[in-house]
């Protein structure tokens, strides 16, 4: 029922795009914020950005100006378009779901993707 299931990942040059997108019930879309959060081998998980249920957004300072977050209700779909990528995007990401605006983006949400591996080379 809470599912979530990314996609769009892959390998890119420096300066390239992607676009991620997470794939959710119509239940965990309609009812919980969710957020796209980041992971690369020796570092924490961490926010990358939210999209809350009243629409606002945040994003890390690192990704701002960069990365997009939206959503398409008809598909019940988050996306994450990442432009101008650097080297140091690379990590696997992860799409997230909560009803708690503190609790998601501390990472501390409830509902997780298996996540998808973004890899950029300079």
């Amino acid at each position: 029922q809470d599912q979530l299931v990314e996609s769009g990942g892959g390998s890119v040059q420096a300066g390239g795009s992607l676009r991620l997108s997470c794939a959710a019930s119509r239940y965990t879309y309609m009812r919980y914020g969710l957020g796209w959060f980041r992971q690369s081998p020796g570092k924490e998980r961490e926010a990358v950005a939210v999209l809350y249920k009243g629409g606002v957004t945040r994003y890390v300072d690192s990704v701002k100006g960069r990365f997009t977050i939206s959503k398409e209700n008809a598909k019940n779909t988050l996306y994450l378009q990442m432009d101008s990528l650097k080297a140091e995007d690379t990590a696997m990401y992860y799409c997230a779901a909560d009803d708690s605006p503190s609790a998601l983006w501390a990472g501390r949400g409830n509902y997780w993707g298996q996540g998808t591996q973004v890899t950029v080379s300079s």
